[in-house]
């Protein structure tokens, strides 16, 4: 019985923390002084962008790739790692497990 009371003690402990820590990480920023000091006006002669006033052009989107062709290259994929698994179960070496695949997609 003791150790429970422990255990409810301490986990009301625990949350009352989380609580105020979470309050506190929350609440606006309201700490402004009482008197602001006025900066004098500099003026400087600031571009109307950051670093320069050229507009860079916006690239073109990639061309867009027909789904037959992307279906195809999977096809080709798949069958080239059929290909090199069944060569392998057929001759199973220490070269065949670690070799390069032919296919142009890379797994």
């Amino acid at each position: 019985m003791e150790m429970l009371l422990m255990v409810l003690c301490m986990s009301g402990f625990g949350f009352a923390v989380a609580a105020l820590a979470f309050g506190a990480a929350t609440r606006p920023q309201s700490s402004s002084p009482a008197v602001k000091p006025e900066l004098p006006a500099v003026k400087t002669a600031v571009p109307a962008r950051f670093f320069s006033n050229r507009v860079v052009p916006l690239a073109p989107p990639p061309p867009q790739v027909p789904i037959e062709v992307l279906l195809q290259q999977i096809e080709n994929h798949v069958r080239l790692e059929q290909a090199a698994a069944e060569s392998f179960v057929e001759f199973p070496t220490h070269a065949l497990l670690h070799s390069k695949t032919t296919s142009p997609l890379v797994n």
